[in-house]
């Protein structure tokens, strides 16, 4: 097993980062109403049956929320089939190829950035981890790179608050939190809704002018849905490529060995990144409702149910893997689901791997002494949903 620091402090739900395992794969939790799912393949039966477990969870929050122009064409709360139709139009302009052109940009983008910290010390997530796939997903938008302080702040706004939705005694200070949240990330749709409507009148050569132009069988999508999938695209996007950045450097530097293996053997790195997804998924979990009864890892869930799936809990199933408390190279890590399963398999994914793979080894190649600093200790994100560091403190020399 390998064992983290006790003095790092995780979320106290995170409890699989302790080597510890749910008792029950499946779980009702009456002081919040839902039902948590911690197993594997319970997980994939849920992630790849949407007809029984829909991604529209709105319907069973009851909460009153003002004029939310987040909702409309919002590919997370979509099943099929509006979802599949939104989604071709999406892959359409967001392909392989797109991503795959982007990794010049990548690379001199992690040596800039690189090349403007000072001293001995590096600050992973705020020198690079954070900046580099805001500015890679903003220069791909076609919205300026300069703005990412903003991004920053709505993002940060989009994390405030418990990150949990429950369904018991709580609906009035819910409805408030969405409603704030709401409010205060409400520029940021005004301000892709403007680059929407910019594009439209006068094209570029950028994505989001892809999405405006893009038609399958006479569809097109409307500013709305552009946005929302832009929005989605900068806070789920970033989110995924900064923590998978900072989870993996953390286990370079934490299991024993790792860090100067990878270094001499650069074909470990990808092995190292997917085991790393696996280990540390930045996506700790999802929500799904029930639209029938339904019988899952031995429990009867009713209809019209919130259910509660802990991706990175089933990413240490023992059924699914041996010693799943060990970060182990040999094993066939691409059979994690940090990215999901199923219709709603992250369409990012593959940014995410690019921006991963090719600046760790920007950074593995430039400082081959990369340790945690042995003063200051590494925090990790405080919202429940989110799996990961969110500040990690470096020595480079």
């Amino acid at each position: 097993m390998t064992d983290f620091p006790e003095q790092w402090e995780f979320h106290p739900e995170h409890f699989w980062l302790r080597g510890r395992h749910a008792e029950q794969v499946v779980r009702f939790d009456e002081t919040v109403g839902l039902w948590n799912v911690y197993g594997f393949p319970e997980a994939v039966e849920i992630f790849t049956d949407p007809k029984c477990f829909s991604s529209d969870t709105t319907r069973l929050v009851q909460v009153e929320v003002e004029d939310n122009p987040f909702s409309d064409g919002n590919l997370m709360q979509m099943d099929p089939p509006a979802h599949s139709a939104q989604r071709r139009l999406v892959n359409s302009a967001f392909s392989l190829k797109t991503v795959a052109a982007l990794e010049d940009r990548v690379e001199r983008l992690a040596h800039e950035l690189l090349d403007a910290v000072e001293g001995d010390e590096l600050e992973l997530v705020a020198d690079l981890a954070y900046p580099l796939p805001v500015i890679v997903i903003a220069e791909l938008l076609g919205v300026p790179a300069s703005d990412r302080d903003l991004f920053k702040g709505w993002v940060d706004k989009m994390l405030e608050g418990t990150g949990q939705i429950s369904l018991v005694d709580r609906q009035e200070e819910q409805g408030r939190e969405f409603q704030e949240q709401i409010d205060h990330i409400r520029p940021l749709y005004e301000y892709l809704h403007a680059h929407t409507v910019e594009r439209r009148r006068k094209p570029r050569e950028d994505l989001l002018s892809q999405l405006v132009l893009a038609e399958i069988d006479g569809v097109r999508l409307n500013d709305a849905q552009i946005v929302n999938f832009a929005n989605i695209l900068l806070f789920a996007g970033h989110l995924t490529s900064t923590m998978l950045l900072g989870n993996t450097v953390l286990c370079l530097d934490t299991v024993p060995g790792l860090r100067d293996l990878v270094r001499e053997d650069r074909d470990r790195l990808v092995p190292a990144i997917e085991e790393s997804l696996r280990f540390f998924s930045p996506f700790a979990l999802a929500y799904r409702a029930t639209t029938e009864e339904v019988q899952i890892g031995g429990q009867t869930i009713g209809k019209d149910q919130m259910v509660r799936v802990w991706i990175a809990a089933a990413n240490r199933d023992a059924r699914q893997f041996v010693a799943p408390d060990t970060f182990d190279l040999s094993r066939n890590s691409g059979a994690h689901m940090a990215f999901g399963r199923g219709v709603h398999f992250c369409v990012g994914a593959p940014l995410a791997r690019l921006e991963g793979q090719v600046t760790l080894n920007v950074l593995l190649d430039r400082f081959p002494k990369l340790t945690i600093a042995e003063d200051q200790v590494p925090t990790f994100s405080r919202s429940a949903e989110i799996c990961g560091v969110d500040r990690l403190p470096l020595r480079v020399r």
